[in-house]
């Protein structure tokens, strides 16, 4: 073989190579945090890197912050048998997702791997990135029209537009997740995205096959990453619905994007910041996760010309039922609208739970016609009527007669509670939900 020949050949075989890889060490492991030494400086936020434990699988990590040289990097997985002195190898980073059609009916965790057993999934042509930023706001459309939701309390009194988006808030128990249930079977929306955020790994198969049903999941895609998930795959699983949804938006589709809960990312949120050495500010919750929450939030929202919308109904955990929390006042600020869980109407046997008058959505009454705002305004006057002398009523201090108003309220006030009430296989449309309205308050429409 000629000098030529030789010297062609061998570059052949070092161009079909990589001409390097970079690698460090771990030099400290603390909780969920680990220190990466040596390749720090081809590292910067959000990078990927994979740790090598001896004799299993590689862990993958996100870099969350530098400290004394050192990359901070969290582990998207448990770090067993990582030791000091293990290698850390740096990954191709994972900024994007490509959805498609093809993952309607389908159930993923946050890496966007296949969870029922159905098979792989088929990657779509365009990629989203896991992070994106929400249209400009210049470009964004107006709210559209109103949207049917199924649920009369809320068709009725919290009137929601496409691409609004809305705050569910209550404590533990008191009934979210069946109400999303009802949300993402009865809304008139094209595709629904669900995200299950720090969900009890029990629950799961119950809300798949009892709440959602076949029919529900027929046109959906399930995010679901459990409790018992690292902080990383938390928050990413936020990340991940909602890069799906501005998918099927951009693809022209009216979305209906729910998120159980905004509370759990918030969580997820905190304990990456503490651990990366932020200052903790109210309720232990470091600067970043306001701001991260705005980020995601505001990702829902109307499209832009010729796209379609993302409906948002995000869930809020009331930690201790303090409706002032931190979280639960700050998604409270970012939203068009929250939904009000009570406790002592739970109680009493009244799901869904929703304190009406507690509750508002921004969009009313621009969006009703003049009968329905007169129907929505009455209805309210009574429920705040009775509210209000409640107390006396039930102790009996009330002498009827004392005041016309309160007469009407007692009479009507039991009409509404049944009327709001709802059973979670049963769907009443807009219309049929305004008109028993109005021949409860005895309104001609």
């Amino acid at each position: 073989m000629s000098e030529h020949h030789f010297i062609e050949n061998l570059r052949e075989r070092i161009g079909g190579r990589a001409d390097y890889q970079l690698f460090g060490r771990v030099t400290k492991i603390l909780g969920l945090l680990v220190e990466v030494g040596g390749i720090e400086r081809d590292l910067s936020i959000g990078d990927r890197c994979n740790l090598a434990p001896r004799g299993a699988e590689l862990i993958p990590c996100e870099v969350v912050g530098f400290r004394e040289g050192r990359a901070l990097v969290m582990p998207f997985k448990p770090l067993d048998r990582v030791g000091l002195g293990c290698r850390a190898e740096i990954a191709e980073s994972r900024s994007t997702v490509s959805p498609s059609p093809a993952w309607l009916g389908r159930v993923i965790n946050a890496m966007s791997e296949p969870l029922d057993g159905k098979g792989p999934l088929l990657s779509g042509e365009v990629p989203v990135l896991l992070r994106n930023k929400p249209p400009a706001a210049h470009d964004r459309k107006r709210l559209g029209d109103k949207l049917d939701l199924g649920i009369k309390s809320i068709n009725c009194f919290l009137s929601t537009c496409r691409g609004q988006r809305m705050g569910i808030f209550s404590g533990s128990g008191v009934g979210k997740s069946v109400l999303m249930s009802m949300l993402a079977r009865y809304t008139a929306a094209d595709v629904s995205v669900i995200g299950l955020i720090g969900e009890r790994g029990r629950e799961v198969q119950e809300f798949l096959q009892d709440e959602l049903g076949p029919e529900g999941l027929k046109r959906s895609v399930v995010i679901v990453s459990t409790s018992d998930e690292s902080p990383l795959m938390r928050r990413q699983g936020a990340y991940l619905t909602l890069a799906v949804a501005e998918y099927f938006r951009d693809q022209g589709k009216q979305v209906l994007c729910m998120m159980d809960s905004v509370t759990r990312f918030a969580m997820a949120q905190r304990e990456i910041g503490l651990s990366a050495g932020e200052p903790p500010t109210a309720k232990g919750y470091p600067p970043t996760t306001f701001s991260e929450l705005a980020k995601l939030l505001e990702r829902a929202g109307p499209g832009t010309k010729g796209k379609g919308d993302i409906t948002g109904f995000f869930s809020v955990l009331v930690e201790g039922d303090d409706h002032n929390e931190p979280i639960t006042d700050a998604v409270r600020g970012i939203i068009d609208g929250h939904v009000m869980l009570e406790r002592a109407i739970a109680d009493r046997g009244r799901y869904p739970a929703i304190n009406i008058l507690r509750s508002i959505s921004r969009s009313m009454p621009k969006c009703l016609t003049d009968i329905q705002v007169e129907l929505v305004k009455r209805g309210r006057e009574i429920m705040s009527t009775y509210e209000d002398m409640a107390e006396l009523i039930r102790l009996g201090a009330y002498r009827q007669g004392s005041d016309p108003k309160v007469d009407e309220a007692m009479v009507i006030y039991p009409k509404l509670e049944r009327f709001l009430a709802q059973k979670p296989e049963e769907k009443m449309g807009l219309e049929a939900a305004y008109a028993q309205l109005a021949q409860i308050l005895g309104v001609k429409k």
